[in-house]
Protein backbone atom coordinates (compact mmCIF):
# COMPACT_ATOMS: atom_id res chain seq x y z
CA UNK A 1 0.00 0.00 0.00
CA UNK A 2 1.18 3.52 -1.00
CA UNK A 3 1.28 5.71 1.37
CA UNK A 4 0.53 9.92 1.01
CA UNK A 5 1.58 11.77 4.05
CA UNK A 6 -0.51 15.57 5.06
CA UNK A 7 1.31 18.12 6.96
CA UNK A 8 -0.65 20.73 8.13
CA UNK A 9 1.48 24.05 7.31
CA UNK A 10 -0.23 26.39 9.14
CA UNK A 11 -3.29 27.37 11.77
CA UNK A 12 -6.54 27.20 10.10
CA UNK A 13 -9.01 30.45 10.44
CA UNK A 14 -12.09 29.97 8.20
CA UNK A 15 -12.77 26.19 7.73
CA UNK A 16 -11.57 24.24 4.68
CA UNK A 17 -13.98 21.92 2.69
CA UNK A 18 -11.55 18.90 1.59
CA UNK A 19 -13.67 16.41 -0.24
CA UNK A 20 -10.28 15.85 -2.39
CA UNK A 21 -8.98 14.33 0.53
CA UNK A 22 -9.71 10.46 -0.13
CA UNK A 23 -8.23 7.22 -1.81
CA UNK A 24 -10.11 7.88 -4.60
CA UNK A 25 -8.75 11.22 -5.05
CA UNK A 26 -5.38 10.43 -4.40
CA UNK A 27 -4.93 7.34 -5.90
CA UNK A 28 -2.51 6.69 -9.40
CA UNK A 29 -1.55 10.42 -8.74
CA UNK A 30 2.39 12.06 -7.72
CA UNK A 31 2.75 14.37 -4.65
CA UNK A 32 2.51 17.34 -7.14
CA UNK A 33 -0.52 16.20 -8.96
CA UNK A 34 -1.87 16.23 -5.13
CA UNK A 35 -0.85 19.09 -4.25
CA UNK A 36 -2.39 20.86 -6.84
CA UNK A 37 -6.11 19.07 -6.27
CA UNK A 38 -8.78 21.98 -5.32
CA UNK A 39 -10.20 22.53 -1.90
CA UNK A 40 -12.52 25.82 -0.74
CA UNK A 41 -11.99 28.06 2.10
CA UNK A 42 -15.44 30.39 1.79
CA UNK A 43 -16.22 31.14 -1.50
CA UNK A 44 -12.78 29.89 -2.93
CA UNK A 45 -10.75 27.49 -4.48
CA UNK A 46 -7.06 27.15 -3.39
CA UNK A 47 -4.53 24.22 -3.91
CA UNK A 48 -4.38 21.70 -1.08
CA UNK A 49 -0.58 22.73 -0.80
CA UNK A 50 -1.19 25.58 0.20
CA UNK A 51 -2.35 24.06 3.18
CA UNK A 52 -0.27 20.92 3.62
CA UNK A 53 3.03 20.17 2.84
CA UNK A 54 2.45 16.64 0.77
CA UNK A 55 4.83 13.77 0.29
CA UNK A 56 4.47 10.69 -1.35
CA UNK A 57 2.51 9.03 -4.15
CA UNK A 58 -0.83 7.19 -4.41
CA UNK A 59 -1.49 3.74 -5.27
CA UNK A 60 -2.68 2.09 -8.29
CA UNK A 61 -6.13 2.31 -6.47
CA UNK A 62 -8.05 3.74 -4.01
CA UNK A 63 -7.46 0.26 -2.29
CA UNK A 64 -3.61 0.75 -2.58
CA UNK A 65 -3.77 4.10 -1.01
CA UNK A 66 -3.04 5.19 2.41
CA UNK A 67 -3.19 9.09 3.70
CA UNK A 68 -1.65 9.71 6.64
CA UNK A 69 -2.76 13.30 8.13
CA UNK A 70 -0.41 14.68 10.48
CA UNK A 71 -1.91 17.41 12.76
CA UNK A 72 -5.13 18.33 14.83
CA UNK A 73 -7.18 19.13 11.55
CA UNK A 74 -10.60 20.29 13.59
CA UNK A 75 -11.25 22.83 10.99
CA UNK A 76 -10.86 20.52 8.40
CA UNK A 77 -14.28 19.28 6.81
CA UNK A 78 -15.43 16.48 4.73
CA UNK A 79 -12.37 14.00 4.77
CA UNK A 80 -13.02 10.85 3.39
CA UNK A 81 -16.38 11.80 2.03
CA UNK A 82 -18.02 9.55 0.08
CA UNK A 83 -14.41 6.74 -0.43
CA UNK A 84 -14.74 3.59 -1.48
CA UNK A 85 -11.69 1.74 -0.32
CA UNK A 86 -8.33 2.55 0.85
CA UNK A 87 -7.37 4.00 4.39
CA UNK A 88 -7.09 7.08 6.43
CA UNK A 89 -5.53 7.92 9.39
CA UNK A 90 -5.54 11.21 11.35
CA UNK A 91 -3.03 11.66 13.92
CA UNK A 92 -5.29 14.53 16.07
CA UNK A 93 -8.95 14.99 15.66
CA UNK A 94 -10.93 15.55 12.88
CA UNK A 95 -13.67 18.33 11.56
CA UNK A 96 -17.23 18.32 10.19
CA UNK A 97 -18.42 15.59 7.87
CA UNK A 98 -15.51 12.97 8.32
CA UNK A 99 -16.12 9.84 6.55
CA UNK A 100 -19.37 11.32 5.16
CA UNK A 101 -21.27 9.19 2.74
CA UNK A 102 -18.37 6.82 2.98
CA UNK A 103 -18.86 3.26 0.92
CA UNK A 104 -15.61 1.21 2.02
CA UNK A 105 -12.53 1.25 3.39
CA UNK A 106 -11.57 2.95 6.59
CA UNK A 107 -10.82 5.80 8.31
CA UNK A 108 -8.90 6.08 11.90
CA UNK A 109 -9.50 9.68 14.01
CA UNK A 110 -7.07 9.26 16.89
CA UNK A 111 -8.64 12.00 18.74
CA UNK A 112 -11.88 13.56 18.28
CA UNK A 113 -14.66 14.52 15.64
CA UNK A 114 -16.61 17.12 15.02
CA UNK A 115 -20.56 16.74 14.37
CA UNK A 116 -22.07 14.84 11.48
CA UNK A 117 -19.19 12.16 11.54
CA UNK A 118 -20.37 9.04 9.07
CA UNK A 119 -23.26 11.03 7.88
CA UNK A 120 -25.58 8.73 5.51
CA UNK A 121 -22.52 6.17 5.48
CA UNK A 122 -22.99 3.41 3.11
CA UNK A 123 -20.05 1.18 4.23
CA UNK A 124 -16.65 0.75 5.65
CA UNK A 125 -14.94 1.72 9.40
CA UNK A 126 -14.93 4.79 10.81
CA UNK A 127 -13.49 4.23 14.05
CA UNK A 128 -13.25 7.67 16.24
CA UNK A 129 -10.86 6.72 19.08
CA UNK A 130 -11.86 10.16 21.30
CA UNK A 131 -15.39 11.88 21.47
CA UNK A 132 -17.67 12.76 18.77
CA UNK A 133 -20.19 15.66 17.94
CA UNK A 134 -24.55 15.77 17.14
CA UNK A 135 -25.54 13.80 14.15
CA UNK A 136 -23.27 10.57 14.42
CA UNK A 137 -24.34 8.55 11.29
CA UNK A 138 -27.28 10.42 10.81
CA UNK A 139 -29.36 11.76 7.68
CA UNK A 140 -28.91 15.31 6.10
CA UNK A 141 -31.25 18.35 7.19
CA UNK A 142 -34.89 17.52 4.98
CA UNK A 143 -33.56 13.37 4.41
CA UNK A 144 -35.48 11.08 6.32
CA UNK A 145 -32.80 8.40 5.81
CA UNK A 146 -29.62 8.20 7.25
CA UNK A 147 -26.49 5.93 7.04
CA UNK A 148 -27.64 2.53 5.35
CA UNK A 149 -24.55 0.64 5.88
CA UNK A 150 -21.12 0.10 7.54
CA UNK A 151 -19.52 -0.07 11.18
CA UNK A 152 -19.15 3.30 13.45
CA UNK A 153 -16.88 2.81 16.24
CA UNK A 154 -16.54 5.89 19.10
CA UNK A 155 -14.38 5.05 21.94
CA UNK A 156 -15.43 8.05 23.90
CA UNK A 157 -18.82 9.58 23.99
CA UNK A 158 -21.08 11.63 21.25
CA UNK A 159 -23.33 13.98 21.60
CA UNK A 160 -27.26 14.34 20.78
CA UNK A 161 -28.94 12.56 17.30
CA UNK A 162 -26.55 9.76 16.63
CA UNK A 163 -27.71 7.31 14.07
CA UNK A 164 -30.86 9.70 13.12
CA UNK A 165 -32.79 7.90 10.49
CA UNK A 166 -30.34 5.20 10.35
CA UNK A 167 -31.65 2.40 7.85
CA UNK A 168 -28.77 -0.48 8.67
CA UNK A 169 -24.87 -0.69 9.64
CA UNK A 170 -23.63 -0.75 13.28
CA UNK A 171 -22.52 2.02 15.27
CA UNK A 172 -20.98 1.28 18.86
CA UNK A 173 -20.10 3.97 21.92
CA UNK A 174 -17.88 3.02 25.29
CA UNK A 175 -19.33 5.79 26.44
CA UNK A 176 -22.71 8.02 26.84
CA UNK A 177 -24.94 9.82 24.49
CA UNK A 178 -26.55 13.10 25.00
CA UNK A 179 -30.57 13.36 23.17
CA UNK A 180 -32.37 11.59 20.79
CA UNK A 181 -30.32 8.49 20.13
CA UNK A 182 -31.99 6.89 17.32
CA UNK A 183 -34.39 9.35 16.80
CA UNK A 184 -36.49 8.03 13.48
CA UNK A 185 -34.61 4.71 13.30
CA UNK A 186 -35.38 2.61 10.30
CA UNK A 187 -32.37 -0.62 11.01
CA UNK A 188 -29.58 -1.23 11.94
CA UNK A 189 -27.67 -1.69 15.74
CA UNK A 190 -26.94 1.26 17.90
CA UNK A 191 -25.17 0.06 20.94
CA UNK A 192 -24.14 2.39 23.68
CA UNK A 193 -22.49 1.06 26.83
CA UNK A 194 -23.08 4.16 28.96
CA UNK A 195 -25.82 6.37 30.08
CA UNK A 196 -28.40 8.48 27.32
CA UNK A 197 -29.55 11.68 28.14
CA UNK A 198 -33.71 11.24 26.70
CA UNK A 199 -35.55 10.96 23.64
CA UNK A 200 -33.91 7.74 22.58
CA UNK A 201 -35.31 5.87 19.92
CA UNK A 202 -38.21 8.42 19.66
CA UNK A 203 -39.90 7.75 16.50
CA UNK A 204 -38.50 4.52 16.28
CA UNK A 205 -39.83 2.33 13.40
CA UNK A 206 -37.04 -0.42 13.08
CA UNK A 207 -34.18 -1.69 14.20
CA UNK A 208 -32.31 -1.95 17.75
CA UNK A 209 -30.65 0.18 20.11
CA UNK A 210 -28.98 -1.16 23.37
CA UNK A 211 -28.07 1.06 26.23
CA UNK A 212 -25.74 -0.11 29.00
CA UNK A 213 -26.46 2.29 31.61
CA UNK A 214 -29.33 4.59 32.48
CA UNK A 215 -31.71 6.30 30.13
CA UNK A 216 -32.36 9.52 32.38
CA UNK A 217 -35.85 10.09 31.04
CA UNK A 218 -37.77 7.29 29.00
CA UNK A 219 -39.39 7.61 25.88
CA UNK A 220 -42.67 7.08 26.62
CA UNK A 221 -43.86 4.90 23.26
CA UNK A 222 -42.36 2.19 24.16
CA UNK A 223 -43.83 -1.02 25.87
CA UNK A 224 -41.98 -3.52 28.41
CA UNK A 225 -42.31 -7.33 26.96
CA UNK A 226 -39.52 -8.89 29.41
CA UNK A 227 -36.25 -9.57 30.32
CA UNK A 228 -33.08 -10.92 28.52
CA UNK A 229 -29.99 -12.28 30.48
CA UNK A 230 -26.90 -10.75 28.25
CA UNK A 231 -26.88 -9.65 24.56
CA UNK A 232 -24.91 -9.74 21.94
CA UNK A 233 -25.50 -6.95 18.98
CA UNK A 234 -23.60 -5.64 16.77
CA UNK A 235 -20.50 -7.98 17.36
CA UNK A 236 -20.49 -6.53 21.07
CA UNK A 237 -21.45 -9.32 24.15
CA UNK A 238 -23.12 -7.54 27.14
CA UNK A 239 -23.65 -9.17 30.20
CA UNK A 240 -25.84 -8.78 32.81
CA UNK A 241 -29.93 -8.37 32.80
CA UNK A 242 -31.82 -6.10 29.77
CA UNK A 243 -35.02 -5.36 30.03
CA UNK A 244 -36.63 -5.72 26.56
CA UNK A 245 -39.24 -2.78 24.75
CA UNK A 246 -40.32 -2.48 21.53
CA UNK A 247 -42.18 0.61 20.07
CA UNK A 248 -42.07 3.80 19.61
CA UNK A 249 -46.40 3.17 19.29
CA UNK A 250 -46.81 6.84 20.04
CA UNK A 251 -45.75 6.95 15.82
CA UNK A 252 -47.29 3.84 14.74
CA UNK A 253 -48.70 0.72 16.33
CA UNK A 254 -46.98 -1.10 13.70
CA UNK A 255 -43.34 -0.18 15.01
CA UNK A 256 -40.98 -2.62 15.29
CA UNK A 257 -38.36 -0.71 16.88
CA UNK A 258 -36.28 -2.85 19.86
CA UNK A 259 -34.82 -1.15 22.69
CA UNK A 260 -32.70 -2.92 25.52
CA UNK A 261 -32.44 -1.22 28.49
CA UNK A 262 -29.73 -2.39 31.21
CA UNK A 263 -31.81 -3.82 34.27
CA UNK A 264 -28.86 -2.70 37.64
CA UNK A 265 -28.80 0.63 36.02
CA UNK A 266 -32.65 1.19 35.15
CA UNK A 267 -34.50 -0.29 37.94
CA UNK A 268 -37.72 2.22 37.74
CA UNK A 269 -38.38 1.18 34.45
Amino acid sequence: MSEVILTLKREIDIKLEADVITPDSFADKNAEEIGSLPIWQGPKTYPLSDFFEVKGNGGSSAAETLIRIKGDVMRVKRIGEGMSAGKIEIEGSAGMHVGSGMKGGEILVSGDADSWAGMEMLGGLLHIKGNAGDHVGCAYRGKWHGMKGGRIVIEGSARHQLGGGMDGGEILVEGNVEGFCGIRQNGGVIVVKGRALRGVGAEMAAGTIVIGGLIERFTPGFEYTGMVDGLTQGGVELTGEFKKFTGDYAISKRAKGVLYAAADANPEL
